[in-house]
């Protein structure tokens, strides 16, 4: 019974995060599209640039339809399945075409706009249908000429812009990953992601030089005047890092903190000398550790915090504590929380991993000296008997 269960919730999982569009083949085609329903297919190759921008958008246009009863999204690798392409006049990629109710041989052309904005309208307006896209809460700030210098110019925060124009296709590819760079930095008060649709709002563009989209610029604290060019990959890793370099964040492209975030170097110190040390020796590191919490400024002084409690924690509740509490955050943070919750117990974690890490090194290194030194009794024993 057990088992069962298992596999329905995973089935369940599955349905929750396939693909809402249809992919057709020779063998299910007609099938398909069988005039019982209304059918929008994108004819598309797999090398196909502008196939592979579109690619994002039409996800959208599937979730948007998906419950919707007599409307299909559907799509076709005509590369692979040219007898399908031939069959309806396609000669270029990517290639739409809407198959209205009632018909199987004769669908019209769509040769509107690729956003999956335009796409919805068009089926909407077709079908009959009163479709939505399903889009989740963005994390990008979108800018205009009148808001610009408002967001970009504040001195308290470091802005990282992306100059764009909607035609352009490497905007579009961009796009998605650009949600997901603010996603990854949406838990930091003083980083802010935006973007400017520079070709409607030139005034911005113009003053920073911008000839060409997508042109990607960060505005840090002290260089609001001065931006820096952003010239390197476009992929999440590679903005990632940028944006940790230039505003001293120590975030992952999943918008979770990296295993450095809350670890203060002397406390950290304090932590590797504290699970092995004696009770003298403790209660020095201990009074060290006071001295350098006390020093502390900015977020630094928050973790210092956190510090001496973990500390006051293992001292009043032995070694076993940091094993047993690292266990537990690790598994809270397996479940659904909040950005706020997460970055919490990630510090938490790193702090408590700085006690491990170092006493787990300790004795490994102790093991591995008893072990040489056994081997070598053992040896000098074997060479006493050979005499």
């Amino acid at each position: 019974m057990r088992v069962s269960i298992l596999l329905f919730v995973a089935c369940l999982a599955l349905a929750a995060t396939a693909s809402k569009v249809v992919d057709l083949t020779p063998e299910n085609f007609d099938t398909v599209v069988d005039g019982s329903k209304n059918v929008f297919v994108e004819f598309f190759a797999p090398w196909c640039g502008h196939c592979k921008t579109l690619a994002p958008a039409y996800e959208e246009v599937g979730e948007a339809f998906g419950s919707t009863s007599n409307v299909v999204i559907a799509k076709v690798d005509a590369d692979a399945h040219s007898e399908l392409g031939s069959r309806f006049g396609v000669t270029g990629f990517p290639t739409l075409k809407y198959f209205p109710a009632g018909t199987t041989k004769d669908p019209k052309d769509y040769s509107g706009g690729r956003t999956a904005e335009d796409i919805v309208n068009y089926v909407n307006t077709e079908a009959g249908t009163k479709a939505r896209i399903k889009k989740a809460p963005s994390h990008v700030v979108d800018l205009t000429d009148s808001t610009f210098d408002k967001v970009v110019l504040d001195s308290g925060k470091d802005v990282f812009v992306e100059f764009y124009a909607p035609w352009c296709g490497h905007c579009k590819s961009l796009a998605p990953v650009w949600e997901k760079l603010g996603s990854a930095f949406a838990n930091e008060p003083n980083v802010v992601i935006a973007r400017i649709d520079a070709d409607k709002y030139k005034v911005a563009g113009s003053k920073y030089g911008v000839s060409g989209f997508p042109t990607l610029k960060f505005f840090g604290k002290n260089s609001k005047e001065t931006p820096s060019p952003y010239e390197e990959g476009r992929d999440l890793e590679t903005l990632v890092a940028r944006v940790n370099k230039e505003a001293g964040t120590l975030r992952l492209s999943n918008g979770h903190l990296s295993e450095k975030a809350g670890v203060v170097a002397e406390l950290a110190d304090v932590a590797s000398k504290f699970l092995t040390a004696s009770k003298e020796e403790r209660a020095q590191l201990v009074e060290s550790a006071k001295k350098t919490v006390a020093s502390l400024t900015g977020v630094d002084a928050k973790h210092g915090t956190v510090f001496s409690k973990l500390l006051s924690l293992v001292e009043s509740k032995g070694n076993d504590f940091v094993h047993t509490e690292l266990a537990r955050v690790e598994k809270l943070l397996k479940g659904a929380l909040s950005l706020a919750k997460v970055d919490e117990l990630s510090v938490r974690k790193n702090i408590l991993s700085a006690f491990v890490k170092v006493s787990e090194t300790v004795q490994g290194v102790a093991e591995k000296v008893a072990e040489a030194a056994s081997e070598a009794a053992d040896a000098a024993a074997e060479t006493a008997k050979g005499n």
